[in-house]
């Protein structure tokens, strides 16, 4: 069995061809297809978010308005740039979110990736102590985030408060129980999972992956899983993690998806550049007939090895379209692959 969610870039644009040519489209469309997913199955609803970008910028009114119109289906991020992030205003917004959606909120959080504008976080106000990087300040906020967050006192009270206070020191409302459970860690690298296994964070890998070892993604992912839960196993966590992977999947049963994806049948890994230091390996989309994707999904190692698989949805081709996409995979591909 396998947890399967979509993952919406959240792309909008004026183009005459785009579904989403507003950001208020783009927000309520969301909301809309968390609705349909949930109605088809769908176990999650996760969205990109970047900064200065026709996308997702602040997710928690989105997830608290899907949370506020859904009752079972998980609503998450994928992952949030922790180089912007207030740990503490961060802290009061997901345990917010996270009550208003009954405990259904999966935060994925990150270092965040190449940005639209250059080190975007200095205009909201962050920067690196001396001598650190701004990975290193994002592992930082992390920690901050969370340690508050567990729902510990750490604040001395007001001798003359507005309210009554509770004894002892204070801590972050509101509070969610469970919420320190359920933080992913978006992972690009062998070490930054290893990181987070310490640090008893669910692992998020995407369909990009720093270049390693010169191996296809899948293999180069599933070892980092294997890693991942080595150093969880090490760290003598009680629970048992969560894995994700992402991947673009469609299967081609009518006209319109092959208009749409056929030309992806043939897609193979790609590499490329995110920086100037850092070789990175771009995954494959996977389009073909449902029993041709059942064959090729078989042999994605890493897929094989995630507990939860999130699948990149077009969000600009509209919310029937999108939902479409969802049933194929649900009907035609997850029972054959024994997700189902």
């Amino acid at each position: 069995m396998k947890k399967i969610g979509f993952l919406s870039f959240g792309h909008w644009s004026p183009d005459a061809h785009s579904e989403t040519r507003s950001a208020a489209d783009f927000l309520h469309q969301s909301i809309d297809l968390a609705v349909a997913a949930e109605e088809l199955g769908v176990d999650g609803a996760y969205f990109r978010v970047h900064h200065f970008a026709r996308q997702a910028g602040s997710p928690f009114p989105l997830l608290s308005a899907i949370g506020a119109r859904t009752s079972k289906i998980e609503i998450g991020t994928g992952v949030i740039d922790m180089r912007y992030e207030n740990p503490m205003y961060m802290a009061e917004d997901a345990g917010a979110a996270d009550l208003i959606s009954s405990g259904r909120l999966q935060l994925g959080i990150s270092r965040g990736s190449p940005e639209q504008v250059v080190d975007g976080w200095r205009h909201f106000g962050f920067a690196p102590l001396e001598g650190e990087t701004d990975a290193e300040m994002a592992r930082r906020h992390t920690e901050v985030f969370l340690k508050v967050i567990e729902g510990e006192g750490f604040a001395q009270p007001s001798p003359r408060p507005m309210f009554a206070n509770p004894p002892g020191l204070l801590r972050l409302e509101p509070y969610s129980e469970g919420l320190r459970e359920r933080i992913w860690w978006g992972s690009a690298s062998n070490a930054t999972g290893a990181w987070a296994a310490k640090l008893g964070m669910n692992l998020q890998s995407s369909t990009l992956k720093f270049d390693e070892t010169g191996e296809p993604l899948h293999v180069q992912q599933r070892k980092q899983i294997e890693a991942y839960r080595q150093a969880w196993k090490e760290a003598g966590h009680a629970r048992e993690p969560r894995v994700s992977i992402s991947r673009s999947i469609f299967a081609l049963t009518n006209d319109l998806d092959r208009a749409y994806f056929g030309r992806d049948r043939n897609s193979q890994d790609q590499i490329g550049m995110i920086d100037e230091q850092t070789r990175a390996i771009f995954g494959r989309s996977y389009a073909a007939e449902p029993d041709v994707l059942v064959r090729q999904l078989k042999e994605d190692e890493a897929i094989q090895a995630a507990d939860t698989l999130l699948l990149t949805v077009p969000n600009q081709l509209g919310v029937d379209y999108n939902a479409h996409v969802l049933e194929n995979i649900l009907t035609h591909v997850a029972p054959e692959l024994g997700w189902r």
